[in-house]
This record gives C-alpha cells, sequence and structure tokens, in this order.
C-alpha cells in the first residue's frame, strides 16, 4: 500500500491511496472533538456535526443531503473526543462532485436559526436514548470516572442543559477557533490519479484562508483508581474494570492491543469469552478494548451478566489479568495470539472506508502513515517480555477502576 501525500498553501493535508474499482471513499477529518470543548461547550462539537447538513450559503437541507445520495452515493459524518469527519462513499466518477460538498458544508454551512432549534430537539432525543441504554451509557461513565474533572471524560453528545443553550454565535466561534486548516486532512481510497485530486483540492479548498494556532490540549495527568456502584432499572447488569493506558504513539500501543485482542477480542474463543461465557456461562457479553488518544488512552473489560454473577465474573476478570501478569505465553501461545490479531487486521483493511478513515485520522498527527504490512511487520516483533511488562502495569490491581451497574431486584 502505497500513500501519496500533498499539502496546499493554506496547510490542509491530502493523503491518497489509488485503487481499481467501482466505489471510491472520500473524506474531510478534522483534528478537533469533544475533549476541546470548554465545560459549558460540551457538545457542540456534536451538535455542529449534525448542522453542516443543514444548509450552506447557496444550498438548502435538501439540496446538501441529496447531492451524493441522487448519483447513489452515501454521506455520512461523526465526531469522536478528538475527531470530526464528514465522509462518502461514491461511484468512482464522482469525486468532484463529492470534493465540492465538503468544501461547501465544512466553510459555507450557514447553521439557520430553524434548523439549528430542530437538531437541538434531534440531539436531545438522542441523549435521552443514550441514556436508557446502560451497555453503552457505561462506557461514558466509566471514562468520567477515570478521566473525572478533565475534557475527556464528558460524554461526546454533551448534556441537554448545554445543548439548549448552544447559539449561532457559539458555533461560529467554535469553528473559527478549531476548524483551522493546518489541522484539517483530505482523505481518500478510490479510483482517481493523485494529480487530478490535487487539482479538485485546489479548486475547491485553496481560496480557504490559511489559519493555525489551535491550542494545545491540556493533557490528563491525574489518575485516581476509583471503584463505583450504581443500580439500573434493566434486566442485566453491566460491569466495566480498567486503568487508564497508552496514548497513540506510544511504544507500547501495539503490545496492548494484542493482549486486549487475547483477552476479549472479537473472536469466540478469547480467554475471557472462553471462561466466563463459554465454561460457566455467567454473562451474556464479555469483551476487552483498548482505545488510545494522544496523550493518554484507556483499557476496559465490559461484562453484562444476570446480577446473581456479576461478582463472580468480576473475580474471574481479575483471576485472567493476574495471570497475563505473572505467566509469559509459552512461543506457541504468542504465535497464535499474534497470527489471530494480524489476520484480524489484515481482514479489516479489506474495507477501503475503514481504510480511507484509518488513514486521515492517523495523517492528522503524523507526516507518514504506516501500511497494513508495515503494522504487522511490528505485531509480529512483539516478544513474551513485552507481554508481561505491559500487563504488569496496566492491570495492577491497585490501579485499576471499577464501575458497576447493578439489575434493581
Amino acid at each position: 500500500m502505497n500513500y501519496q501525500y500533498h499539502t496546499l498553501k493554506n496547510g490542509i493535508k491530502i493523503i491518497h491511496r489509488q485503487i481499481s474499482g467501482t466505489v471510491s471513499h472520500c473524506g474531510l477529518m478534522v483534528n478537533t472533538g469533544s475533549r476541546d470543548e470548554t465545560e459549558d461547550e460540551n457538545g457542540i462539537a456534536h451538535l455542529i456535526e449534525h448542522l453542516i447538513f443543514k444548509g450552506t450559503n447557496k444550498r438548502k437541507a435538501y439540496h446538501v443531503l441529496s447531492r451524493i445520495e441522487n448519483v447513489g452515493g452515501e454521506l455520512n459524518a461523526f465526531t469522536t473526543k478528538e475527531e470530526t469527519c464528514v465522509y462518502a462513499s461514491f461511484l468512482s466518477p464522482y469525486y468532484q462532485l463529492s470534493m465540492e460538498l465538503f468544501a461547501d458544508v465544512a466553510f459555507n454551512s450557514v447553521f439557520p436559526q430553524k434548523e439549528l432549534e430542530k437538531e437541538k430537539a434531534v440531539v436531545i432525543d438522542e441523549i435521552n436514548s443514550y441514556n436508557d441504554n446502560p451497555a453503552e451509557l457505561i462506557f461514558d461513565d466509566f471514562e468520567d470516572l477515570i478521566f473525572s474533572g478533565h475534557s475527556l471524560g464528558r460524554n461526546i453528545l454533551g448534556n441537554i442543559c448545554n445543548i439548549k443553550a448552544i447559539t449561532r454565535k457559539d458555533i461560529f466561534r467554535f469553528i473559527k477557533s478549531k476548524y483551522s486548516t493546518d489541522q484539517l486532512v483530505i482523505a481518500s481510497v478510490g479510483q482517481i490519479k493523485f494529480s487530478k485530486l490535487i487539482l479538485l483540492a485546489e479548486k475547491y479548498f485553496s481560496n480557504i484562508s490559511a489559519s493555525s494556532g489551535k491550542e494545545a490540549r491540556t493533557p490528563f495527568t491525574n489518575y485516581k483508581p476509583t471503584n463505583a456502584t450504581t443500580t439500573k432499572n434493566s434486566y442485566l447488569s453491566h460491569c466495566v474494570i480498567g486503568n487508564t493506558a497508552y496514548s497513540r504513539t506510544h511504544r507500547n500501543k501495539l503490545p496492548l492491543l494484542l493482549i486486549s485482542n487475547l483477552l476479549g477480542g472479537p473472536a469466540l474463543n478469547s480467554r475471557l469469552s472462553m471462561i466466563i461465557r463459554e465454561k460457566y456461562g455467567y454473562a451474556y457479553t464479555v469483551e476487552s478494548m483498548y482505545q488510545p488518544y494522544s496523550d493518554t488512552g484507556v483499557f476496559n473489560v465490559y461484562i453484562g451478566s444476570d446480577k446473581n454473577h456479576v461478582n463472580k465474573s468480576i473475580e474471574l476478570v481479575h483471576k485472567e489479568l493476574n495471570k497475563l501478569r505473572k505467566t509469559e505465553l509459552g512461543a506457541v501461545q504468542l504465535h497464535r495470539a499474534i497470527r489471530q490479531l494480524t489476520g484480524q487486521l489484515a481482514i479489516s483493511s479489506e474495507s477501503f472506508l475503514n481504510e480511507m478513515l484509518g488513514i486521515a485520522k492517523a495523517h492528522l498527527h503524523k507526516p507518514r502513515v504506516r501500511s497494513i504490512t508495515e503494522v504487522i511487520a511490528e505485531i509480529e516483533k512483539i516478544t513474551s517480555e513485552q507481554i508481561i511488562e505491559v500487563a504488569d502495569e496496566v492491570f495492577n490491581p491497585s490501579q485499576l477502576s471499577t464501575l458497576t451497574y447493578f439489575a434493581e431486584d
């Protein structure tokens, strides 16, 4: 996979991989998410993601939404704690149409007052729906627990009070301060020559004034292990056990990813699944996840269990975590774990949409993006000693936090 790079004079970066195919994928990603909001602004980045499709200087909402979908394409957007992205999948001849629309919605949206009020109501419904789903809510509540007092702990959706108070003036001010051209990446995986893609980018994005100076993110430094419990009106009990972890540039990122996959990845034969679900039948769902951020990260294990089995499930999780801290993987076990993870990554990379979004995020932070082949080669170098080192640090019992939602009687 050979990626091609270019930077427009105003600082907007471009990354592209040319492929043969009927369908192409392109996106515009900005290095701004919910952690870049003040406490009073919490929810504004996600609200903007909703509103950029609601009208520009030359298009009403219907025409924005129809621009790509009328030619059979799919237009979408998302917000994370550190990024906002608008992207599309479309038939390859429609690159120009897509690039023009990205520039229009990102830099010419007018955020009509009527649409603002409508989308506030939509987001409030989304918040209420989310609060009714403890299996999803617990992850945000857990990050709020471990990143207490820091913007990383806040929910991406924001809170209802903040959403109601956001004004058009707030939106324009946030975009002006956060959407700097040197914080933008145009990413593409599709059937177009790079030289033509550059010409399209210059046509639609070069008139945007260069800007820089996005405020440096406040790093998270004050982690205190915490245990918390509450009750929820739900059939299942839910529990998350975890710790802060490594940033996306840390040397131990891939070893922790390997450990997480071995413990509770998507494979049915993960350690936690085989013990807690298959052997004892204690939990409907058990999985582990590792999410790196720019300066820190979070590792957690999630259990969805009958309330009578949740404590037993927690004990088994701690047993497996300690096993990884104390017992080196044998050569066969390590080889199997590496083979499983690299296979999953290779299969995931077969999705050109996933690849496009992945390289967009990577290029926000690095001048050069590693190919899947390079990542796999690095994973294959992981040793049992590294596994012990990482597990001993991240799974130290004195550093683990736990949040449990007990089902009401």
